[in-house]
């Protein structure tokens, strides 16, 4: 059965489970939209057949312009702080790969649910940044993210500024995998999402495993941990034994997912 949700939609097809923000023409995030988003991710980390989680929105203007300012008041803050953190954490510990298809600008809490995912792609057309500053506030998700992507004096520059970017000098300074042409959009991330599709789930599973089991660490540090999801996680499986057999066999591998 197909979950109701009021201001998402949410769809899962061949691995592809797409969340869309449905909430017209800015898709603000209000408490209540944030609840629905962290039931939508959660649902979607329970879903065996996820190979690929992309979050994007309806319509062109925006991709999300962040969290309602009226959440911000004193005695909203703590629900809104609670809830938004809790699908950000979601997404940043799903456990398959993440996906942030920016069809419009994202802003404020929007940059952040982007930040939060594995890849971005998005419109040549969009905008994106931090603007809190000149509410005289800080974005917290965006003050840990971005200094994992970006040099220092970038990020002293964005969220200390307060400026937003375009499309393609998000993409120089890495905060994109790619830009694409608004009219071919769609077409575009459908092709993007292939190969992660195309994949065995429980390698993509152990890959994304062992690259969060090394973030941050030495060569020397990082090496046993992922030796060990290497030995006794991945060659335990069905696939890494259908893959290897495949490519000396010259077919194309059927995985189980196993």
């Amino acid at each position: 059965m197909k979950p109701a949700f009021k201001y998402l939609e949410y769809a899962a097809a061949d691995g592809l489970l797409s969340i869309t923000l449905a909430k017209p023409p800015h898709h603000i995030l209000d408490i209540a939209m944030l609840e629905e988003l962290v039931s939508a991710i959660e649902l979607a980390a329970a879903d065996a057949s996820c190979r690929l989680l992309t979050i994007t929105a309806t319509g062109e203007k925006s991709f999300c312009a962040g969290v309602d300012v009226a959440d911000h008041v004193p005695e909203c803050a703590a629900r809104m702080l609670e809830v938004f953190h809790a699908a950000i954490l979601l997404l940043h510990d799903f456990p398959l790969p993440t996906l942030a298809a920016l069809n419009g600008s994202a802003i404020g809490g929007g940059c952040e649910l982007a930040l939060a995912c594995d890849m971005v792609i998005a419109c040549h057309d969009i905008r994106i940044g931090q603007p809190e500053i000149k509410l005289g506030v800080f974005a917290p998700v965006a003050a840990i993210l971005l200094p994992q992507r970006l040099p220092l004096p970038r990020v002293m520059e964005l969220l200390l500024g307060g400026g937003l970017i375009g499309a393609e000098q998000a993409l120089a300074l890495g905060l994109l995998n790619k830009v694409l042409p608004r009219a071919a959009f769609a077409a575009a991330l459908r092709d993007f999402a292939a190969p992660f599709l195309a994949h065995s789930r429980v390698a993509l599973l152990h890959t994304k495993r062992a690259i969060r089991a090394a973030a941050g660490k030495s060569l020397a540090e990082a090496l046993p941990e992922v030796e060990r999801i290497y030995l006794y996680d991945v060659m335990q499986t069905a696939d890494a034994h259908e893959g290897l057999a495949a490519f000396m066999e010259k077919r194309t591998p059927r995985w189980s997912n196993r």
